[in-house]
């Protein structure tokens, strides 16, 4: 959903695509020997897809990656008819959609090369072959690895697959200097090395998400494929933060409040009176809470810039609603507060509410829900887009 601003509104997720664009110029930059996939899954991380996917290829990105059918098939519909990768099926899925469609689909077993080739209508499918580098999730376990080739090796012959890409993924690029990332290399061109003695020379090969494009050079190959960071989230959290990277957080949450009220000293705040007001207090309600996709883990500390100061989130965090300190400061109903940004203007930032809720940023800007408006702004034409459906 996406907003025009006719009226106030509640809440809303203001997204800007400039920002977008000047990550993806960014990252580029990191890979200069490579081709660029921009992963818009799970709603462009809750920033919508199509918005995000259309400004990365303004910006370059050669591929747009998704995770499952519905997102690739959705692009497709969307307008978008450059290179789409999609990873993720199960036993079943309609796959003749998207091989016609003809987006770029990943293979971790035989079973999938026998799908693959049976969902080919008019064009052959294309198909990269993942390998298991040591993360234990998708793809073929090294000793399993020549199967999937002679399975992949078997429908190329017949004209109904073409093997594009070799690709894996690994565990541990948030943490450069971690020993895993050079063990998972090591297994990664092994496999090309097994895959070339079968005779296969595979146009792609990639590995590198976020962490790595940013920060492991000897994983590019010729394809990298960023994720958070497209957002101008850093995979690092504070470690390194995104200002130290080059990149821009283009997500900021806003909310309007929908009450002021003042309390006595000792009066307890929403569910289980978790928090109790230490002295007379000012009290701003927020019409947003986990229904939303706020984190109940940062109840009793979640962070938000009111009236221009950091406050905190006190008491639990609602379906629907939360409650912050403003202390003694003046506050009325309608006034904004910012939950989360860029932290340019003293505003919190989603790495502050992932270590609130002791998760990561990834997930504090992808689990916000449908019922927060997306509004699209272009902050290098300091005007606001056209409103975008998703």
């Amino acid at each position: 959903m996406s907003t025009n601003q006719s009226h106030p509104v509640r809440a809303e997720a203001v997204v800007d695509l400039a920002a977008i664009r000047h990550n993806v110029t960014t990252l580029r930059g990191c890979a200069p020997g490579a081709q660029l996939m921009a992963v818009v899954k799970a709603d462009g991380y809750g920033h919508g897809m199509v918005p995000v996917a259309r400004a990365a290829r303004e910006a370059g990105a050669d591929w747009i990656g998704a995770a499952v059918l519905e997102e690739a098939l959705g692009l497709r519909a969307a307008g978008d008819t450059g290179p789409i990768f999609c990873w993720l099926t199960t036993p079943g899925e309609p796959l003749a959609d998207a091989v016609e469609a003809g987006i770029d689909l990943s293979a971790s077993a035989p079973w999938e090369i026998d799908e693959l080739a049976a969902a080919v209508q008019d064009r052959p499918a294309r198909v990269h072959l993942k390998i298991d580098t040591g993360m234990s999730r998708g793809g073929a376990v090294p000793e399993e690895w020549p199967a999937l080739i002679r399975a992949a090796l078997r429908e190329q012959a017949t004209g109904r697959i073409e093997i594009k890409g070799i690709w894996s993924h690994l565990a541990s690029s948030d943490e450069p200097k971690s020993a895993v990332n050079e063990t998972q290399l090591a297994t990664f061109t092994e496999a090309i090395e097994v895959a070339e003695s079968f005779g296969i020379d595979a146009e792609f090969k990639h590995l590198a998400n976020s962490g790595a494009t940013l920060a492991l050079p000897g994983t590019h190959f010729n394809l990298v494929r960023p994720g958070v960071a497209t957002y101008g989230l850093s995979p690092f959290g504070h470690a390194l933060p995104s200002s130290e990277l080059g990149l821009v957080p283009a997500m900021t949450l806003k909310a309007r409040l929908a009450m002021v009220k003042r309390v006595p000293a000792g009066a307890g705040v929403s569910y289980g009176l978790t928090w109790t007001a230490p002295r007379p207090s000012t009290l701003g309600l927020i019409p947003l809470g986990y229904g939303d996709g706020l984190p109940r883990h940062a109840s009793n500390g979640g962070p938000v810039l009111a009236g221009g100061q950091r406050r905190t989130i006190v008491g639990r965090i609602c379906m629907d609603q939360c409650v912050v300190d403003l202390r003694d400061d003046e506050a009325a109903a309608g006034d904004e507060v910012v939950l989360f940004g860029p932290g340019t203007s003293g505003e919190p930032t989603a790495d502050d509410w992932a270590d609130a809720a002791g998760t990561i940023n990834y997930e504090i800007v992808t689990r916000l829900g449908a019922r927060i408006p997306r509004r699209y702004v272009d902050s290098a034409q300091d005007r606001p887009t056209a409103p975008v459906e998703r």
